[in-house]
């Protein structure tokens, strides 16, 4: 297309945008999860701290709530916690990506922010994905490079087929820019790509940094790659990756790959792998560095393979971002707590401390809302099993247990609600993850907004579930087998 018609192409959807967003039904929508105005969204994009402001876009499909095209959606936020929509950045409109601007990140170079994305085309029954480039003067009209793409067959040479490569994270050295991309084994394992550049505009292969082994999924989505607390960390979306005792049952997961990158060679070290959330909602995360030097981590609240409530109910839209989460790294395990902006725009309404419950209920009622938050501090020493049932109504409820035998922390949404089906052989409506307690205590955050709940476990694990209830439930009750103390509970919401 010419300047003109893609300029036009830009402003035919952001038009669509301003006319149907008010056609959604706002009954599952949160208060500070960012959402599309309307339509699907999914993985986040081109997260960056870019000029005093977080910039996050992400795969749009403003049409209709379901997976479609691929455009990028546009936000900017300067807490991390209220977002503004801009105008749609990138739309599918050349030949190089006519089928989709698929997943991609943003650098700032020179004053200018750069976007490099996978441009996706379907001919012939074959697919080809390529490496592209979009700048921006302002941060909110991108123009594409001239000479798009910027890495095809030729850059890529024999180390891959263009049908499976895609959703580069670029970042800067100290010797020029790289971009880690996704591929795939002629045997169908996971690999990832390291390339490099002078400019971000002319890129020479580099080097394979790492392959996956057979159990490590028939292909790795979305990798990212930063060094953080003296260790590299490459975070990835693996497909079909085999399930490892509590880990990995969701057909798509997300796993970090924490060691020592030779950065002579282009090759990683790997010391630990782990699974980086223990829901069922949880994929496709990227990071940024911010202006205090945090490390930064956002993914999609939502799973490949599920039902999507929104969409089959017609509210016209679907999907949502995580909670952004600090990130350190500690005993070669990635360890995550939510942004700390959050606690400023906490509200709390009421106060618990050294309630005994031996082998028996309590409840509490009217104090689990849309926007609720609680931190609770629970000495489950002599407890030998614990349920804390959330969002409890008249028939059902979400379940969160603790095992002390086992130290498993479960979280269950069965019956709750619309039915969540997936693409597992086995519906899978709960999860497990082992949290070891300290000085006998669990200590859990939970932050539940309108459709989602993320909970915070001993600063150790996460667990990210969505769900969407019929019959509103705002109570929630401690169950006790054995002696539970709870040390304090505080409760409250988050304010918007």
């Amino acid at each position: 297309m010419t300047k003109k018609e893609t300029l036009s192409s830009i402003q035919k959807v952001n038009h669509f945008v301003d006319e149907n967003k008010k056609l959604i039904d706002p009954s599952y929508r949160h208060h500070y999860h960012l959402m599309a105005p309307v339509g699907w969204l999914n993985d986040p994009n081109g997260f960056v701290y870019f000029r005093g402001e977080y910039h996050l876009f992400y795969q749009y499909y403003p049409y209709d709530s379901v997976w479609g095209p691929m455009h990028w959606g546009h936000a900017t936020s300067k807490d991390l916690i209220h977002w503004e929509h801009l105008p749609v950045a990138l739309a599918p409109t050349e030949p190089y990506d006519k089928d989709g601007c698929f997943s991609g990140s943003a650098i700032e170079k020179d004053g200018k922010l750069y976007l490099m994305y996978t441009g996706h085309v379907e001919e012939n029954g074959k697919v080809y994905q390529t490496q592209c480039i979009a700048s921006s003067e302002d941060g909110v009209h991108f123009e594409k490079h001239i000479n798009n793409p910027v890495i095809g067959k030729i850059e890529v040479g024999e180390h891959a087929e263009l049908q499976d490569f895609r959703d580069p994270k670029v970042f800067e050295r100290e010797d020029g820019y790289y971009a880690v991309i996704a591929s795939k084994t002629e045997d169908n394992r996971g690999k990832i790509l390291l390339f490099k550049s002078d400019d971000l505009l002319e890129w020479s292969f580099y080097s394979v940094l790492l392959e996956g082994t057979k159990d490590q999924g028939i292909m790795w989505e979305c990798p990212d790659l930063f060094h953080l607390d003296g260790k590299d960390v490459l975070i990835m979306s693996p497909i079909q990756m085999t399930p490892d005792k509590l880990e990995y049952p969701n057909t798509s997961s997300t796993a970090a790959f924490i060691g020592e990158v030779d950065w002579e060679k282009g090759t990683m070290t790997v010391e630990n792998i782990h699974e980086i959330d223990f829901g069922l909602d949880f994929y496709a995360p990227q990071t940024t560095i911010d202006g205090n030097n945090r490390r930064i981590m956002v993914a999609w609240m939502q799973m490949w393979g599920r039902d999507m409530p929104t969409h089959d109910l017609n509210h016209h839209w679907a999907g949502a971002m995580t909670l952004p989460r600090e990130l350190k790294v500690k005993d070669n395990v990635l360890i995550q707590r939510p942004v700390s902006n959050i606690y400023s725009s906490l509200e709390y309404y009421t106060g618990i401390e050294n309630v005994v419950i031996e082998n028996r209920t309590v409840n509490y009622r009217n104090v689990f809302f849309d926007n609720s938050y609680m931190h609770m501090v629970l000495d489950v020493s002599q407890t030998d099993e614990m349920t804390i049932r959330l969002a409890k109504n008249s028939k059902s409820s979400l379940a969160l247990m603790y095992d002390k035998e086992t130290e498993i922390l479960s979280f269950d949404r069965k019956n709750f609600g619309y039915n969540i089906k997936g693409s597992e052989s086995e519906q899978l409506t709960s999860r497990q993850t082992h949290v070891p307690m300290i000085n006998g205590q669990l200590v859990l955050e939970i932050f539940r907004d309108t459709s989602s709940i993320e909970i915070f476990a001993n600063g150790l694990k996460t667990m990210t579930f969505t769900f969407y209830e019929i019959e509103k439930g705002k109570d929630i009750s401690f169950e006790a087998k054995g002696l539970l103390q709870i040390g304090s509970l505080e409760m409250g919401s988050v304010k918007i």
